[in-house]
């Protein structure tokens, strides 16, 4: 009796592999890798800040300043992690800090009270992010351009309405934020909002249509668009995101100073990127995490704290932190060329 002959099988069919794990496992696998890398990284500074100044650097007080410095440029790192992961860039968040510090505290402005103070730095901020978005979505400028014409024109705005002065907040509603009675469970409300900012951020980055969108247009702008995504309104909305965490951030800073000055938020351009970058957003776009970039800004606040407590010189806390963005790059690229 015959036995059937099985179809020779084409040597192009593929057969799945129960061995051979999906996708999805091995971007997942790459994103807890570098978050506990981060988590490690975090560890062993507190543990060097344990060991150098243990009776400072371990005091209540101080890890309560710690995240509450970290607060402020926390804010507008998350805003600056959304433009980044869309391909682009923000060099305006620090003036934009700044202008609305200031805009906010100003005598009429005060008159208002706390509502009025909160709803200035808002809308500033937002009216900020609105001219970047204009200027890159529909004017078709490059936002590296766009945003440093725009940091210059805030800075300026900012040195206008001071006059180079400090202008001292007399709101008894803010400066109470700032006061120890204020805390919840010993944690400062400034704290709290950036819990809250961070929560909000991850869930619209990775629970909604706006966060898939963001990175869809970050990862390839033409198949955003072909996909009937409009990257134009889509721009325009990530740069107004931008600005309301600046105006968020400018009012925790009122809160944490007690004043406006238009030197707020030197450098918050630079210490934004690079906490983004060193969290794991690529530059060039489609990439990027929240939690990543929360663990940047706590790493860089934590450096800046044990520079301080050790009576360490700042420019060696600015080599520091230039090797670490260097050596987070060196990694993406390394990971980039992999996949």
């Amino acid at each position: 009796m015959t036995q059937p002959v099985s179809p020779p099988r084409d040597s192009t069919d593929k057969v799945p592999s129960a061995a051979e794990p999906p996708a999805w496992r091995a971007v997942l696998f790459r994103a807890d890798v570098r978050t506990m890398s981060l988590l490690g990284v975090l560890a062993v500074l507190i543990l060097i800040g344990g060991i150098t100044k243990p009776d400072q650097f371990l005091d209540t007080r101080n890890l309560q300043l710690v995240l509450t410095q970290a607060s402020v440029i926390g804010v507008v790192t998350v805003g600056m992690t959304f433009v980044i992961i869309s391909g682009g860039i923000d060099l305006s968040v620090g003036a934009i800090v700044a202008l609305a510090s200031v805009w906010a505290t100003t005598v009429a402005t005060q008159e208002y009270g706390f509502g009025g103070i909160l709803f200035t730095a808002v809308l500033v901020g937002l009216g900020c992010g609105l001219v970047n978005g204009v200027l890159i979505a529909y004017g078709g400028m490059v936002p590296f351009i766009a945003t440093l014409a725009m940091l210059a024109s805030a800075r300026g705005l900012a040195l206008q309405i001071t006059d180079g002065r400090t202008q001292i907040v007399t709101v008894d509603g803010v400066l109470d934020l700032g006061e120890r009675d204020s805390y919840v469970l010993g944690i400062p409300p400034l704290v709290l909002v950036f819990a809250a900012v961070t929560v909000i951020g991850w869930l619209v980055l990775n629970r909604t249509t706006f966060g898939r969108r963001s990175v869809a247009v970050g990862g390839n702008a033409e198949a955003a668009r072909l996909a009937g995504i409009d990257v134009r309104r889509q721009r325009l909305y990530l740069y107004l995101l931008s600005g309301l965490c600046c105006g968020i951030a400018a009012f925790l800073l009122i809160v944490l100073a007690g004043s406006g000055q238009n030197t707020n938020g030197n450098l918050y351009e630079l210490d934004a990127i690079a906490a983004a970058i060193i969290g794991g957003t690529l530059l060039t776009g489609g990439r990027g995490t929240i939690v990543g970039s929360v663990l940047g800004v706590l790493i860089f606040t934590t450096i800046t704290n044990i520079f301080a407590l050790n009576n360490l010189q700042s420019d060696v806390q600015q080599i520091a932190k230039g090797a670490i963005i260097v050596a987070a790059v060196l990694v993406q690229r390394r990971t980039a060329s992999t996949t």
